[in-house]
C-alpha cells in the first residue's frame, strides 16, 4: 500500500532488438518491462515488485519470421516463465507444438528453443519470481484479500480512479486524436 505510480509507455520509448538466427531469420524482441541483453525497459514503478532486480521480471513480446529460431536464455532459480503464442499458425517450444491462442510454462533452469512455423509469430512471455503473498483478483482489481479488492471497487466507484476528468472511459479523448498523458500532479505529457 504505496502511493500510485502513474508513468506512461510510449511506443518510441520501449527498447526493441532484432535477433537474426543462423539462417538470416528475425526476431524482433519488444522489451517492455526487464531487460535483453543491453535492452533495458523503461523504469517500472518505483515501489513496485519489477523495480527490485532480483525479482527477475521481465514482460517480452517476440515477433518471430516465418521459420525463425531464438533461444531464450535460462534465469535464475525460483523464477517463473510462461510464453503465450497469441498470433500465429505453428511454433514449436523445446520438442512441444504449440497450438496459437495457448501458453507453455518453461523450465527457469534451461534455455527455451522457439521455432516458428510457416507464417509470421507473435509471442508473449512472462517472468518472474513469485511475490510469495496471497492474490486476489477480480476484473482489473489485484490485491491481497478479497477485502481489498471490496475496497478498491469502492474507491474506484466513488473517485473514478482519482476524479477520471473525461466522460467515457474510452482510450482517446477530444477530436485531435492528440496522444497525451495528464499526470495527478495536472502536468500534461505529449507523445
Amino acid at each position: 500500500m504505496v502511493e500510485p505510480h502513474f508513468t506512461m509507455l510510449w511506443r518510441d520509448s520501449i527498447p526493441r532488438h532484432t535477433a537474426l538466427d543462423d539462417a538470416g531469420k528475425a526476431t524482433e524482441v519488444t522489451v517492455v518491462a526487464g531487460s535483453y541483453g543491453d535492452r533495458r525497459a523503461p523504469a517500472p514503478p518505483p515501489h513496485s515488485w519489477a523495480h527490485r532486480p532480483d525479482t527477475e521480471v521481465a514482460i517480452w513480446t517476440l515477433k518471430l519470421a516465418p521459420g525463425a529460431r531464438f533461444t531464450l536464455p535460462p534465469v535464475g532459480r525460483g523464477t517463473n516463465r510462461t510464453l503465450y503464442f497469441f498470433r500465429g499458425t505453428g511454433l514449436r517450444v523445446g520438442d512441444r507444438d504449440v497450438a496459437a491462442r495457448h501458453l507453455v510454462e518453461l523450465r527457469e533452469s534451461l534455455p527455451a528453443t522457439l521455432v516458428n512455423g510457416p507464417d509470421e509469430s507473435e509471442v508473449l512471455l512472462l517472468q518472474g519470481k513469485a511475490i510469495g503473498e496471497p492474490v486476489a483478483q477480480h476484473g482489473p482489481f489485484v490485491m491481497n484479500t478479497r477485502a481489498e479488492i471490496q475496497q478498491a471497487f469502492s474507491d474506484y466507484q466513488r473517485t473514478r480512479f482519482g476524479g477520471w476528468p473525461w466522460p467515457s472511459d474510452g482510450p482517446v479523448h477530444g477530436p485531435t486524436g492528440e496522444r497525451f498523458a495528464r499526470h495527478a500532479d495536472g502536468r500534461i505529457e505529449r507523445a
